[in-house]
C-alpha cells in the first residue's frame, strides 16, 4: 500500500508497511461435532434416565427433517413399554395467576416430600405470532430449575396447535420412559389449548384468581367441566377473605354442572403459590382423585379414550400435512384461491375442485 507521508517533501517521517493481518479465527481450534447417536443409544440411555439425551430425543421429536422424524418415530416405539407410569396433571390458568410461581412451588414440593421425579412440558400454540414461551416462565421456576429431579422443556415455537400438542404427548412418553413419574402439562396459551391439554392428561388444575372482580365471568362452561379441581391462588394477606369468596362462588357454580364421566365431584381449595400455603392439601386432592378414578375403572377408560383420539389426530394432521405439501395442489391452490377472491366460484366448489385433484377423481 503506498503511504503519502513517505514522499520526499516529508522527509524525516517514515511509515512502515505491516504485516499481514492473521485471520481472526483460530485456525488450529476445529469446531467440536456433537456425536450422532442410533436410535438404540438414544433409547439405551434415556431408559437410564440420561437427561442430555432425553433433551436431545425430543428435539427430535421437534424437529420437521425427514430423517429426525425417522428416528423419533422408532425411539418413542421402543420407549412405548416403559411408559404409562406417571401421573400426568394438566394445569392452566388465566395470565397472571401464577401459574408459574405455583409450578415451581408445587415441584419443590413433590420432589422433596413425596420424593417425586418431575417433567414441565408446555402446550404454547400462540408462540409463532407472539415469540412467547415457557422458556420466560423458566426463568420464574427458580427453585425447580435447580432441581436435578426435575426436567423442564419448552413447547416447539411454532407449529399448529395439533402438531405442538402431538409433539407434547410423544414427548411425556420418553418422559415416562425416562422415570419420570409426575408429568406437567402447563398451557401457556388460551383458547382450544385447554383441550388439547385435557386430551392428554389424567388430572386437570384450573387455577383462579379472587379480587379481580372478574370471578363469575371467568367461568368459562368449557374450561370449569374439564377441570377436576380448582384453585384460588394468592390466598394471603389481605386477600385471604376475597379468595374465600371466590372458592364458595366457583363452588356453588359447579352444582349447575352435571356430574362429569369420571362421577368425581371437583373441590375447590385456596392457596398460595408465593408463600407456599395450602400446597400439600392440594396434593392431597390430587391424589384423593386418582385412588377414586382407579377404584371405579375411570382412569383406564380415559387412557384408552385419549389413545384412541391421539390415533385420529394423527390421521387428520397427516392428511392434511400431506395434502398441502403437493406440488400440484400448491400450484392449483393459488388460481382457486384468486377465481374465490374475483367470485368466480363458491369457496365450496373451489374445496370440492381440489380434493378431487387431489385424490384423483377417485372419490
Amino acid at each position: 500500500m503506498h503511504h503519502p507521508e513517505n514522499d520526499p517533501q516529508y522527509a524525516g517521517l517514515a511509515v512502515n508497511k505491516g504485516i499481514v493481518q492473521p485471520p481472526s479465527i483460530n485456525p488450529y481450534l476445529k469446531k467440536k461435532q456433537r456425536k450422532a447417536y442410533t436410535p438404540s443409544e438414544y433409547i439405551e440411555n434415556i431408559l437410564k434416565g440420561n437427561i442430555t439425551l432425553l433433551s436431545q430425543a425430543v428435539t427430535l421429536i421437534e424437529s420437521s427433517k425427514y430423517e429426525h422424524q425417522q428416528i423419533a418415530q422408532e425411539i418413542i416405539e421402543k420407549c412405548l413399554p416403559y411408559s404409562g407410569n406417571s401421573q400426568r396433571i394438566g394445569i392452566t390458568g388465566v395470565p397472571g395467576a401464577g401459574k408459574s410461581t405455583s409450578i415451581d412451588a408445587f415441584g419443590m414440593h413433590l420432589i422433596h416430600d413425596k420424593n417425586r421425579k418431575l417433567a414441565v412440558l408446555a402446550i404454547d400454540p400462540s408462540s409463532e405470532r407472539t415469540k412467547g414461551s415457557i422458556l420466560g416462565d423458566k426463568t420464574r421456576m427458580e427453585e425447580l430449575s435447580r432441581e436435578p429431579n426435575a426436567f423442564i422443556r419448552p413447547s416447539p415455537s411454532a407449529g399448529s396447535l395439533g402438531g405442538v400438542a402431538r409433539k407434547t404427548r410423544e414427548t411425556i412418553i420418553l418422559c415416562e420412559a425416562a422415570g419420570f413419574d409426575t408429568i406437567f402439562v402447563e398451557t401457556v396459551g388460551v383458547g382450544q389449548s385447554e383441550t388439547a391439554v385435557h386430551s392428554m392428561v389424567d388430572f386437570f388444575l384450573l387455577i383462579q384468581l379472587a379480587g379481580t372482580g372478574d370471578e363469575l365471568q371467568g367461568i368459562k362452561r368449557g374450561i370449569m367441566e374439564m377441570a377436576d379441581g380448582i384453585i384460588v391462588n394468592k390466598a394471603d394477606g389481605s386477600n385471604v377473605d376475597k379468595a374465600k369468596l371466590a372458592a364458595t362462588q366457583f363452588k356453588n357454580a359447579l352444582h349447575l354442572f352435571p356430574m362429569p364421566d369420571s362421577e368425581w365431584l371437583p373441590k375447590v381449595l385456596t392457596y398460595s403459590g408465593y408463600y407456599k400455603i395450602g400446597i400439600p392439601e392440594i396434593w392431597q386432592m390430587v391424589d384423593e382423585y386418582f385412588s377414586f378414578v382407579k377404584a371405579n375403572g375411570y382412569f383406564d377408560f380415559k387412557r384408552n379414550n385419549q389413545a384412541k383420539y391421539w390415533m385420529y389426530e394423527s390421521i387428520n394432521e397427516q392428511l392434511k400435512s400431506n395434502f398441502y405439501q403437493n406440488e400440484n395442489i400448491e400450484k392449483a391452490l393459488k388460481i382457486k384461491e384468486q377465481q374465490v377472491l374475483n367470485s368466480e366460484i363458491s369457496s365450496f366448489v373451489a374445496a370440492k375442485q381440489m380434493l378431487d385433484l387431489y385424490f384423483g377423481g377417485t372419490r
